[in-house]
């Protein structure tokens, strides 16, 4: 049942491999990796728990010796504080250029743990353990590495490539619900960006995805990472055609700064809330028919997600507050905000062109 993708970029080329119980075999992929046979890896206290021991004797089955971190869970974690923490560990273990650091961990730690080994010795390689399905399908692929600012998410950050990518669906079983229906708003993005085929596979097969269908969920792995990877190796630095992958983001980083980053509101429930209101708004600015708002909307509440601001636990900021947050995205351009808009399910675009009382429109009706 393992599938394989290749992210074939010149000089940096790696794969991604998808399937269950691969951290069991990780010394496997990763012994071809390595100069000496030593890792280290980081993680986060929650995840260490979890899955850090299979991975230490995965690695320990090939010869491969593991010194390791624990951080604390959560996207405050992304941090200078804690880039320093990582910083300082490697160096104090002693990882030379030729190593390789293994970030063991959902979006939070793969962001953080890529990007100090983007900076240390101006580089040095690393390995995506993705243990959440939001960061096997996203965040684990295409080498977008950093922490947020007290201004922004994402704002400072390097493009990294890994080395390796293993994307162990087993662990997936581990997740809370709510933690592994985030994940499937960044897989949800994926059939509404480009692929109208995958989302109707999505309609019909998510609820057994969500119940645990290794199968499926291995398919649905698959084949949001080979869009991605096909992406990223058109586009590796989001000169153009990458932004599609930011479909419903500009709404989701609003709501993200105005929640405080924090459990009111998942990643990717606001990435899933995002890619409603960019239809929503689609559909009034007349790009795509309005049955497609419904259909995506209509979809996400059948999988038991959130869809409008008002599925937001507490008060959220109004409208023209929401707006002024939108202005901090990184998307921003010649102080113009781009949106990725759709002319249908499968049909993303990015514009610049969208008047700002329809977006107002929108959220206050989603309020």
């Amino acid at each position: 049942m393992h599938e394989t993708v290749h992210v074939d970029l010149p000089g940096r080329a790696y794969e991604i491999q998808i399937g269950p119980y691969l951290l069991a075999e990780a010394g496997r992929y990763v012994a071809p990796l390595l100069r000496r046979p030593r890792v280290a890896v980081i993680s986060d206290s929650t995840v260490a728990a979890l899955h850090l021991t299979t991975l230490r004797d995965g690695l320990a089955s090939a010869g491969i010796e593991c010194t390791a971190l624990e951080l604390p869970p959560g996207e405050a974690t992304k941090c200078w504080a804690q880039l320093q923490v990582c910083v300082d560990w490697l160096l104090a273990q002693k990882v030379e250029r030729g190593d390789v650091v293994v970030a063991l961990g959902g979006g939070v730690i793969g962001d953080l743990v890529g990007f100090a080994a983007a900076i240390l010795r101006r580089g040095v390689r690393f390995v995506q353990v993705p243990t959440s399905l939001l960061a096997q399908v996203d965040s684990s692929v295409g080498g977008k590495t950093g922490i947020n600012a007290a201004q922004g998410k994402n704002l400072i950050g390097a493009f990294h490539q890994p080395s390796l990518v293993l994307a162990d669906t087993a662990v997936l079983g581990t997740l809370q619900m709510r933690d592994f229906l985030a994940g499937y708003g960044e897989v949800v993005k994926y059939g509404l960006l480009g692929d109208t085929a995958f989302f109707d596979w999505l309609e019909v097969q998510g609820p057994a995805l969500a119940a645990g269908d290794m199968a499926a969920r291995v398919e649905a792995v698959r084949r949001s990472v080979q869009m991605k990877a096909d992406i990223v190796m058109r586009d590796e630095t989001e000169q153009g055609e990458r932004a599609l992958l930011n479909l419903g983001h500009t709404f989701c980083h609003a709501l993200e700064a105005a929640t405080g980053y924090g459990a009111r509101l998942l990643h990717g429930e606001g990435v899933a809330i995002g890619c409603a209101l960019a239809f929503e708004l689609s559909a009034r600015l007349g790009l795509c028919a309005q049955e497609d708002p419904s259909r995506v909307r209509a979809h996400l509440r059948a999988m038991g997600m959130k869809v409008d601001l008002r599925d937001i636990d507490g008060d959220l900021p109004d409208a023209a507050e929401l707006l002024d947050l939108m202005g901090q995205d990184k998307k921003v351009v010649d102080g113009q905000l781009r949106f990725i808009l759709a002319r249908g399910i499968g049909q993303a675009f990015v514009t610049g062109d969208v008047p700002r009382d329809a977006v107002l429109g929108v959220l206050r009706d989603a309020a």
